[in-house]
């Protein structure tokens, strides 16, 4: 209790911008001790917790901030694969008060661009809370990840409301979200998210490039091993190696709907490079196909 409540005040004061003169490094080695309780080794970072954060400050490339915005992420897939995986845009905004909702459908999706979980879904536009929906929606665009995780391809990123096509199962089955774990373009896992918009139920599963369900739990959540093999697997897999070659890392989260593939967004530090594996040796598992040597000897 008494770490979550830490970790809480941490947050908070970060968000506000009371760490801001404090140095990338310290900060990062601060977060580390207070959000999975380890000591981070930034000279000879081995796990993938510790490389993520090693990424965050030795590795920069200009269509980061390109591939982590909702929007214009769509616009990067495109040039690589095609747009027959995008899930339609029915409007970009900047402000709250733009989007006119009369002239919306009866079932949308809404978030922020730069955001991370704050969805809203619609499924029934006369019950929608309009007043609850823009506050959160003002809340959200006030974000910055890089100031509360030093994520800097959100740095420059330009905060707008995005709202997109209401995707779904034909037989209103759970929809699954894949999250390939692509290493120099090589997916090696992908996790699983089922019963994603359930608090206390969502499960998150690891299987392994052929389909093998693995024995790894992350960030405490429950498995599931009932979860049969996409029919488009192996297309997935192809997708998620055209977007990430010649990347150190970058988790590529698809979604098989009605038989099609769609994309959903490109992460290039999961949950901030704070995760808690089960069993442990999985977190050195994962920092082992991460091969920094190469960004270490240009740097040089």
């Amino acid at each position: 209790m008494i770490s979550k409540l830490i970790k809480a005040i941490v947050l908070n004061l970060s968000a506000i911008g009371c760490f801001d003169k404090m140095s990338d490094e310290k900060y990062l080695k601060l977060c580390s001790r207070i959000f999975i309780n380890e000591k981070l080794n930034l000279e000879e970072p081995k796990t993938f917790n510790e490389k993520m954060q090693w990424l965050k400050l030795n590795y920069t490339k200009d269509n980061y901030n390109l591939m982590v915005d909702k929007y214009e992420a769509k616009k990067y897939v495109n040039s690589i694969v095609g747009d027959e995986i995008i899930i339609p845009t029915l409007g970009l905004y900047e402000k709250v008060e733009d989007i006119d909702f009369q002239q919306l459908p009866n079932k949308f999706v809404i978030k922020c661009t730069h955001d991370s979980g704050g969805i809203v879904i619609c499924t029934n536009k006369e019950r929608l809370d309009t007043k609850k929906t823009a506050k959160k929606l003002i809340s959200n665009l006030k974000k910055d990840y890089y100031r509360i995780a030093r994520e800097w391809p959100y740095k420059n990123v330009k905060p707008r409301i995005i709202i997109e096509e209401y995707m779904e199962e034909e037989n209103k089955q759970d929809l699954k979200d894949y999250k390939f774990f692509c290493f120099n373009g090589e997916p090696k896992f992908v996790l699983v998210c089922s019963e994603r918009f359930s608090s206390s139920n969502m499960k998150k599963t690891f299987f392994d490039e052929n389909w093998n369900v693995m024995d790894v739990k992350e960030g405490g959540h429950q498995i599931d091993v009932t979860i049969k093999r996409p029919v488009n697997f192996d297309k997935m897999k192809e997708i998620a190696k055209k977007l990430s070659k010649d990347m150190p890392f970058l988790r590529v989260d698809l979604y098989e709907i009605n038989g099609k593939i769609y994309f959903g967004e490109m992460t290039f530090y999961p949950n901030a490079g704070f995760e808690k594996f089960e069993p442990e040796e999985f977190n050195r598992k994962l920092g082992d196909l991460i091969n920094i040597d190469k960004i270490k000897e240009e740097k040089q």
